[in-house]
């Protein structure tokens, strides 16, 4: 694995797009996701990619997929879905094994959390595996309330559930569509 160092300060950041499923530049972002759920949790973890149909992460559906992308290159990214009404579900974060320990993950869940505050949702939920430590970490460090004891083995508790509660946007500032 490639090292990448952090972008200097005043260097420009990854631009942010907002993309189907289908869009070619997703692929990275779900074969790696593949990858990484089958080596931590066996064969059948691909499953996990496709338990939600595609349309659940559109506009339309209330959902939503963005990529950051340097170069014209996906380098991190991540979704969200209707989880019910106020509830906005994550899904998919997603950083490139080449451009980890940047803060590309905290910025596609601030991306993620804006634009779920501008769709009137008011809050978000998750699940991380037990097998992530990484995300969990993430998850704990920027904010997000643990639904589940902390103290306890993560093995014996399956996905990690999160909440994490957005500060309500004035009615003018909301988006209304991509």
């Amino acid at each position: 694995m490639t090292s990448v160092a952090p972008l200097p300060p005043g260097a420009a950041q990854p631009a942010v797009v907002h993309v189907p499923v289908s869009d070619p530049r997703v692929r990275p972002l779900l074969r790696e996701l593949g990858h990484e759920y089958s080596t931590r949790y066996g064969k059948d973890a691909h499953a996990e990619i496709s338990r939600y149909p595609d349309e659940e992460f559109t506009p339309a559906h209330g959902g939503l997929l963005l990529l950051l992308l340097e170069h014209g290159t996906p380098v991190a990214g991540g979704a969200f879905r209707r989880h019910d009404a106020s509830t906005a579900e994550l899904k998919r974060i997603w950083t490139h094994s080449a451009h980890r320990r940047r803060g590309l993950a905290r910025r596609v869940l601030g991306e993620l959390e804006r634009e779920a505050g501008a769709r009137g949702y008011r809050r978000i939920y998750l699940t991380t595996g037990p097998r992530q430590p990484e995300a969990r970490g993430l998850y704990l460090a920027t904010g997000y309330t643990p639904l589940f004891d902390t103290a306890a083995d993560p093995e014996t508790i399956g996905p990690l559930p999160f909440e994490k509660h957005l500060p309500a946007v004035p009615h003018s500032a909301k988006a209304t569509d991509l």
